[in-house]
């Protein structure tokens, strides 16, 4: 009898699953309230980086000392509402200790590198099989970009960690990086090209496409959401919903930031926070960069997205159900003018668009895969944080791996959903 698999989320990490169980020959359900790539979903308005050398936690060496400065401005590229300081508190200390020293950091750099490496290489080989290969980009590379050489050097802890697992980079100086970006404000005179990166043109349309693939190869798509599991004899019978039970022999919880309360369901208490982020997009831009890039010192990512130029970044700590605050899409709207001063200041007023969404956060910047405490038959796939696009391809494969009682590809541990006590 063909043993089925329950995904629990359509968004990129439960469709990159969906489809890396279906070449096991199981049967998949996939359970996704909302429409899969819609708003709803923090795949729809990311930046699009499929950044294999994002290997770097949020968290940093001293980063304490920041804290009151984030609950006091609102409007900084961290911020923390002083209403959701005390719930959050014990995800915040477990944050700052996982980057408070360059050993962590490395640490979680190895682990990062071996789930993002060949990410492009990756999503370019699914997206032929889905038939829209046009959407990954996987040439042309990702694009940092600095006022000046000095500022690229106070970084340097960071580059020479991502050196260190093996990343390489060109580094452009103010004629070559102009050369390539001749639009780009003359303030930024330095900057670093990382030639194995990519991205995705429209990740909403990507995940729209990759769970439309996994629909015409058997899957299910049932538009409700989980709420729980069944349990008999210490296995798994059915996934819970607010429409009824699924029959489930195997589930695989990727619900993004919705997926906290299910992994408690299955014996695990993970502390998952939303690193809430937004962006900001203006349609039929007057100047569209060649390829994506990041204003280090705006801390934002500035992509062309679907006939629009996307900024988004940014760091909000505020829970789930706080509602967004539109000034600081108004901020990275500032900062894209500054970054592109070509761009229409007055004429984009209509033709601008915001958007806020939530990064499901574990406080070591390291995702949760792999089984539950409960039971073998519950598999955790999310907490990916800034880089589940990314690496949503290589995650599909170890799920898929790990259902099938094949090796992993990659060593597992770093990412156990048991590292949390």
């Amino acid at each position: 009898m063909t043993r089925k698999a329950v995904v629990i989320g359509g968004g990129a990490i439960g469709a990159m699953c969906a489809l890396e169980i279906l070449r096991r020959g199981l049967s998949v359900t996939i359970l996704e309230p909302g429409e899969p790539g819609g708003e709803q979903a923090a795949s729809f308005g990311n930046a699009g980086w499929l950044s294999s050398h994002s290997v770097l936690p949020p968290s940093e060496p001293g980063l304490w000392k920041k804290v009151p400065g984030y609950l006091l401005d609102p409007l900084g590229p961290l911020a923390i509402r002083p209403r959701r300081f005390p719930a959050a508190l014990p995800w915040l200390l477990r944050y700052l200790a996982a980057g408070s020293s360059e050993e962590k950091l490395v640490r979680t750099a190895e682990a990062l590198r071996s789930l993002l490496e060949d990410a492009p290489r990756l999503h370019a080989r699914i997206a032929a099989e889905a038939g829209i290969r046009d959407l990954v980009r996987d040439d042309g590379g990702l694009l940092h970009i600095y006022p000046d050489r000095a500022t690229f050097g106070r970084e340097a802890r960071a580059w020479r960690i991502r050196s260190g697992v093996g990343i390489e980079w060109q580094e452009m100086d103010d004629q070559s990086l102009h050369a390539m970006e001749p639009d780009l404000s003359p303030e930024y005179r330095f900057g670093v090209l990382v030639g194995e990166a990519g991205h995705c043109s429209d990740p909403g349309a990507y995940v729209a496409g990759l769970t439309g693939y996994a629909v015409a190869r058997g899957a299910s798509l049932l538009k409700t959401r989980a709420t729980g599991f069944s349990f008999a004899d210490g296995r798994l019978r059915a996934v819970r919903t607010g429409t009824g039970d699924v029959p489930a022999d195997i589930a695989v919880i990727a619900a993004g930031i919705f997926s906290q309360p299910l992994a408690r369901a299955a014996g695990d208490r993970i502390p998952l926070e939303s690193e809430r982020g937004y962006h900001v997009a203006i349609d039929a831009p007057e100047i569209v960069p060649s390829r994506p890039m990041m204003v280090h010192d705006r801390k934002i990512v500035i992509t062309p997205v679907a006939g629009r130029l996307r900024a988004a970044g940014q760091v909000e700590i505020a829970g789930i159900a706080a509602a967004p605050n539109w000034q600081r899409a108004e901020i990275l709207k500032q900062h894209l003018l500054a970054t592109f001063p070509g761009l229409a200041r007055d004429g984009a007023v209509g033709r601008l668009h915001a958007w806020q969404g939530h990064r499901p956060s574990t406080p070591d910047g390291l995702p949760c895969i792999g089984p539950s405490r409960a039971t073998a038959d519950v598999l955790h796939a999310f907490g990916h944080g800034h880089v589940g696009l990314a690496s949503s391809a290589r995650t599909g494969r170890l799920i898929g791996q790990i259902v099938a009682g094949e090796p992993p590809e990659i060593p597992l541990a770093p990412f156990s959903p048991k590292r949390f006590r």
